[in-house]
């Protein structure tokens, strides 16, 4: 299984601030059996996003992770980005992860990412804080690996 982690943020794209949220993703991937092929990072730009959810579908990714980008703030728009490359939404997965965040947190409601297939693509989005990441992925872990084993038979 091949992974692409895509880290969303003005202030680490523009190296103000380090990024955690990047490394823990990764790290997630590799604990469900990927190989991490691909990283980068990018401001909360909607057009950057999407054509970077767009690169790595076509180079044949099996899993696009993305962290960052799926609050309520004026510039969190990496679900609208997500939404706006994918040709299906899997919404049981995103539901999922905000079940699992549950225990963790009061503010699990206000998380907005979303999971769907581009081509035999999964791109998931991540809640942005490191913190969160094992948190979410704990509810999607075989989830995930089921859905790329399907789409890539």
């Amino acid at each position: 299984m091949r992974a692409a982690i895509l880290t969303v943020s003005d202030s680490r794209s523009r190296g103000e601030a380090e990024d955690r949220g990047g490394p823990a993703l990764a790290q997630f991937a590799i604990s469900i059996g990927a190989v991490v092929v691909a990283r980068d990072l990018v401001p909360d730009e909607q057009s950057e996003i999407e054509a970077q959810l767009r690169l790595w579908s076509e180079e044949c990714c099996d899993l696009i992770l993305t962290t960052g980008g799926t609050g309520f703030g004026p510039r969190d728009v990496t679900p609208e980005a997500t939404r706006g490359v994918i040709e299906r939404e899997a919404p049981g997965i995103a539901e999922a992860m905000r079940l699992s965040s549950r225990e963790h947190t009061p503010l699990w409601m206000v998380s907005r990412g979303v999971a769907g297939v581009r081509g035999r693509s999964l791109i998931v989005n991540f809640p942005g804080s490191p913190k969160s990441i094992p948190e979410a992925g704990a509810g999607v872990r075989d989830g995930l690996v089921h859905a790329v084993e399907l789409l890539s038979s």
